[in-house]
């Protein structure tokens, strides 16, 4: 995490916008006012049974692949992954758990209240909590926890998502320690929750709320970001404030984040002790069917790998050399090698790392690829991580669809 003197482009000339022509649109889109924003420009049809999906533009998005629109669920398609390292603020995947979100923030008038087991509870203003440390950046990927989900068989319930629920962006804000030491977290604390601006649609769906152990949250690493990639956080991506919880799935990044909750007991709720959780074992899975026999909240990434340079029946020339290039990442130790097959995994060689740009972010690879013959060729890669952790060359199952990491298979047919 970098130190910095100020914050690009997290300005407060929003109010304008949100209360203009993005709130309109934004509206129109949750089916609030004319439909006409989720006019669809194309399909795609997704790899896996009923995968036909629409490409929608949201406010502040380019066309995303839609999996609900109340609440919003998009994803990046995964051409966007060619672009570089950091996923681009339009192309970032969207995740809701209810549809009642906000539709217009003021920024001006935006509270983030922090109370419970501290000495000074507070309600600050946006000017007020970026005072309170210096801005720090932070390159980190959000991951989706269920994000490859329709690739899971037997198939599970949940949304169906490809490989694009992530994204990798630098994200800008204070630690939360800062504000912690700030508030005078009082003897016997055990855990901080979070909660924020969206609500359910009925009375009796729980709010969601999530929590972390109070060490985790003093690391010095979990976030308060107001910007992502030098601008303010998207609408849809939790403006104007959003946790940040490097290398833990995306569960933990509350969005429009407005309470800050230190608790002297174990937090309860609903989204801590009933969803998002996994498997008690090392692996986070059980036998295909069967249902684990205890389970713990789902917590830090493990190790993934995709090549991205080319997608499923790429056209190759034969004889000629071409540059096969991917992202790799993992739960924060960092990336150790990537290795590369293109024999369906019988052999493997080491593929290049790229630039660093720190242990939470993708590192991208690359490799030179010669096809000598014509036909099709299965193109994998696999990741290790600075601990150890590599991925597994069969698919692990769990009846939440969540942590696939599997090493996957790109076939190119080289002509």
């Amino acid at each position: 995490m970098a130190g910095r003197h100020k914050s690009d482009g997290a300005d407060y000339g929003r109010r304008s916008i949100l209360k203009g022509g993005a709130a309109i649109a934004l509206q129109g889109t949750l089916g609030l006012a004319a439909p006409a924003v989720l006019a669809a420009s194309r399909t795609i049809e997704m790899p896996f049974e009923n995968g036909q999906r629409e490409l929608v533009a949201f406010p502040q998005k380019r066309p995303l692949i839609l999996l609900t629109s109340r609440p919003p669920q998009l994803e990046t398609p995964f051409e966007v992954f060619r672009e570089g390292a950091i996923t681009p603020n339009d192309a970032f995947f969207v995740r809701y758990h209810w549809s009642g979100i906000p539709t217009n923030i003021d920024p001006a008038r935006y509270r983030l209240k922090i109370d419970g087991h501290v000495a000074n509870a507070m309600e600050l203003s946006l000017r007020e909590l970026r005072k309170i440390a210096e801005p720090v950046d932070l390159v980190a990927v959000n991951q989706c926890s269920g994000n490859s989900r329709g690739f899971f068989d037997p198939r599970v319930n949940g949304g169906q998502l490809g490989n694009g629920a992530m994204g990798n962006a630098r994200w800008t804000g204070i630690p939360l320690r800062a504000l912690l030491e700030k508030a005078g977290v009082r003897a016997g604390a055990v855990q901080v929750s979070f909660d924020g601006l969206d609500r359910s649609p009925l009375e009796t769906g729980p709010d969601f709320v999530k929590a972390l152990t109070l060490d985790h949250a003093m690391d010095g690493e979990v976030m308060l970001a107001w910007a992502m990639n030098g601008k303010d956080l998207p609408f849809l991506n939790g403006y104007p404030l959003r946790l940040v919880v490097p290398g833990h799935y995306g569960t933990y990044w509350v969005k429009h984040l407005s309470h800050i909750q230190v608790l002297d007991k174990p937090f309860d709720g609903f989204w801590m002790n009933s969803a998002y959780r996994i498997p008690a074992n090392d692996c986070a899975c059980v036998s295909p069917g069967t249902a684990p026999t205890s389970t713990v909240p789902i917590g830090r990434f493990n190790v993934r790998s995709f090549i991205t340079s080319h997608m499923q029946d790429s056209i190759v020339p034969m004889g000629q050399q071409v540059v096969v290039k991917g992202i790799a990442f993992d739960g924060g130790h960092g990336i150790q090698e990537v290795a590369f097959s293109d024999d369906g995994g019988t052999s493997w060689r080491a593929a290049s790392l790229g630039k660093d740009l720190g242990r939470y972010s993708f590192r991208e690879w690359s490799i030179a690829f010669r096809p000598a013959r014509k036909g099709n060729y299965d193109l994998r890669v696999r990741a290790k991580s600075r601990s150890g952790e590599t991925q597994p060359l069969t698919a692990n199952w769990n009846p939440a669809g969540y942590m696939r990491n599997v090493v996957e298979s790109t076939r190119v047919i080289v002509r």
